[in-house]
Order: C-alpha cells, then structure tokens, then sequence
C-alpha cells in the first residue's frame, strides 16, 4: 500500500505538470492548449498529488 500511494501520488503530479503547462500555452498540441481550465485541474491534482508522494516517501523510508 506504501508503493501505491507514493505511484499514485506522483502520477497526480506529473499529469497535473502536464496539464498546467497545457493550459498555460507551453505545451501546444492539444485542446487543452491556453485553456485556463486545465490549468486550474493541473494545479488541483498537484495539490492532491503532494501529500500522497509525501506521505508514501515517509513510509517507504521507515
């Protein structure tokens, strides 16, 4: 369960990488591009992502 978490977690953050990156404009190519919503969700799955990464690195560490 520890791994889960901390794979879970770190997928939240990059897709949320990705998509705030889209939504922003630096990465063109797909309907998401310049679109201030998936910026917002990208920042919303890096807020979800964090603690989970956090949490499965302390346990993982013990």
């Amino acid at each position: 369960m520890r791994r889960a978490t901390l794979v879970l977690g770190t997928l939240l953050v990059a897709t949320g990488v990705i998509w705030v990156f889209q939504g922003i404009g630096v990465i063109k190519g797909s309907f998401m591009t310049g679109s201030g919503f998936w910026a917002w969700m990208g920042g919303l799955a890096i807020l979800f992502g964090l603690p989970l990464v956090l949490r499965g690195i302390r346990r993982t560490g013990s």
